[in-house]
């Protein structure tokens, strides 16, 4: 037999049942395959966030019922690429502990791999949000009931029942986001200007993991333009985030309106942007701009910022082509010259 030198080998050898999601810019489903070309080398992180590949991992392993959840991340070079010392010392532990687990007890029962991840460099605690949309999606893929708060939120958000607004769960919004079709956007597009300020940031946080239709991404825009004109700068960015799972036609028409203001492009809206929406920056004129929005706010960190879009593969040329090809005495330009220094 081959020996197991990567996640993917240990997980396609070992029968395990296994869930993979991107958990760095947006939660996901991850296809097997990606990990397998990454880890070999073949391919970047597709969706790279401040340098690492952060993933989440659901699987049941030998005789466990219940499924285990790890969460890690995998330092990126600049390139993208794996760095692979740190993955072939997380393997090896992980053998050499399952190895122990067998031999002591005839059979691996799942607690020495959940033990594993309480003291690896590797592990991290994604945010409340991002947990819970992991949550919801791996429960519906692996054909699991939702949590019991989704009935509630689902009364509250069609209006057709009194729920106290306060009384609603992020799991509930979590799993709402993730199992929302067609007509339950509609009717949530509907009922979007009503929601207070609070339920409409919590939405948003799970929204902007998923794909969002026509008309719920008209009323985002509608209601982050009220909250931008109140002064809501939270609930503002929460409706920009939300729109990057929006058609490009109208996600793109938004944010060519807010970059066109230079009043409007504060630190929040371009981390938004940069955060939720990079898939609506792969347009010249568009990213152009941005990146000069971004060059022109001094408290930025532009170098941190830019890096981390450069990681994304399908932005990695349109960003340094920008770079390079900014003129000299424009912002853009002037920040160039100052990283050369």
């Amino acid at each position: 037999m081959q020996p197991i030198h990567s996640l993917h080998d240990f997980f396609t050898r070992s029968g395990a049942e296994v869930y993979l999601y991107h958990l760095g810019r947006r939660v996901e489903p991850c296809p097997l395959a990606t990990l397998a070309g990454f880890e070999a080398g073949e391919l970047p992180w597709p969706t790279p966030w401040r340098g690492e590949a952060r993933l989440g991992l659901v699987f049941r392993l030998g005789d466990v019922r219940d499924p285990l959840i790890w969460f890690l991340a995998l330092p990126l070079d600049e390139q993208g690429q794996l760095v692979p010392a740190p993955r072939d010392a997380f393997v090896q532990r992980l053998l050499e502990t399952l190895g122990r687990s067998v031999s002591a007890a005839g059979r691996e029962d799942g607690t020495a791999t959940d033990n594993l991840m309480k003291d690896n460099p590797l592990a991290f605690t994604p945010s409340l949000p991002f947990q819970a949309m992991l949550h919801a999606r791996a429960s519906l893929d692996l054909g699991l009931p939702a949590s019991q708060h989704l009935e509630p939120v689902e009364a509250y958000l069609s209006g057709q029942q009194p729920v106290d607004w306060q009384a609603l769960g992020l799991q509930g919004l979590a799993d709402f986001a993730v199992r929302m079709d067609d007509e339950a956007g509609r009717a949530l597009a509907s009922r979007l200007p009503e929601l207070p300020d609070e339920v409409l940031t919590s939405l948003c946080y799970c929204l902007e993991h998923v794909a969002i239709g026509d008309e719920l991404a008209e009323a985002l825009r509608r209601r982050g333009e009220a909250a931008a004109a109140t002064g809501d700068i939270e609930g503002f960015c929460a409706c920009v985030r939300a729109m990057g799972g929006a058609s490009t036609e109208i996600a793109g028409r938004w944010f060519d309106a807010l970059l066109d203001d230079p009043g409007a492009c504060g630190p929040d809206l371009l981390a938004a942007i940069a955060a939720r929406g990079w898939t609506h920056l792969e347009h010249g004129e568009r990213l152009r701009c941005f990146l000069t929005r971004l060059a022109e706010q001094p408290g930025v960190e532009f170098t941190a910022l830019v890096r981390d879009l450069a990681l994304v593969p399908r932005l990695r040329v349109p960003v340094l082509m920008t770079l390079r090809e900014a003129a000299a005495d424009s912002a853009i330009g002037r920040r160039v010259a100052g990283l050369t220094r």
